[in-house]
């Protein structure tokens, strides 16, 4: 027998070396509303954009990629 379930959103983007993981702060929320959501505690978020959704193992993970920081 087969069941279905809802799969967590994850959230992540790099910061300098780093790579930061969020949490989903409402699955009703667009990626655009969390990404604006949490651009208040990461300013770095205002200029991203979004990548995704991919299955990783049992999450689904949306990736914001920033530009700012990178030359050329």
């Amino acid at each position: 027998m087969l069941t279905a379930s809802i799969l967590p959103r994850v959230f992540s983007f790099k910061d300098r070396d780093n790579e930061v993981r969020l949490s989903d702060p409402s699955n009703k929320m667009t990626p655009e509303e969390v990404m604006n959501f949490y651009s208040g505690t990461y300013p770095i978020l205002t200029t991203a954009k979004i990548e995704g959704p991919e299955i990783k193992g049992d999450e689904i993970e949306y990736r914001f990629i920033t530009t700012l920081g990178t030359k050329g």
